[in-house]
């Protein structure tokens, strides 16, 4: 049921998101309003663009959430990989979206604070990069001599 809904979710979400769907729509709500002379522009001509509106958006909700949800996932999953594999990373920040907002927004604080404690922000982050490029091309280095 997991596999059928994902594979679901990710089709569904793939179509609504093609400029085609939209202008589908587009002239979907254009036929609904031109027709609106010819049913007397009555309740149940409004109730039905209505309905159906409310009945995708509803669904859409969870389609969407499903989407984010995956790919938010995902990500942490990537990053967290990336953080195991880097010598000097702080593997303690693995996993650190499962704590509270108070305590990310703490930690997030916490970090701030050591970066505005270095002299020049741009040199931080200057030596940062200079720091990983070297890494990468040791690695890249060392892997080609074996």
């Amino acid at each position: 049921m997991d596999r059928f809904f994902t594979r679901l979710a990710t089709r569904i979400a793939t179509i609504s998101g093609q400029p085609q769907t939209f202008v589908l729509c587009m002239f979907l709500i254009l036929v609904w309003a031109v027709t609106g002379p010819y049913f007397n522009f009555s309740d149940t001509w409004q109730l039905l663009v209505n309905t159906i509106t409310t009945i995708v958006t509803f669904l859409m909700v969870f389609l969407i959430q499903n989407s984010q949800n995956r790919d938010a996932g995902a990500m942490q999953a990537k990053l967290d990989e990336l953080i195991r594999s880097i010598d000097s990373a702080r593997e303690q920040f693995i996993g650190i979206e499962h704590l509270t907002d108070n305590e990310i927004a703490q930690i997030r604080d916490a970090l701030e604070r050591e970066v505005s404690d270095a002299s020049d922000k741009q040199a931080t982050a200057d030596d940062s990069v200079d720091r990983l490029l070297r890494r990468h091309y040791l690695r890249r280095l060392l892997n080609s001599r074996s």
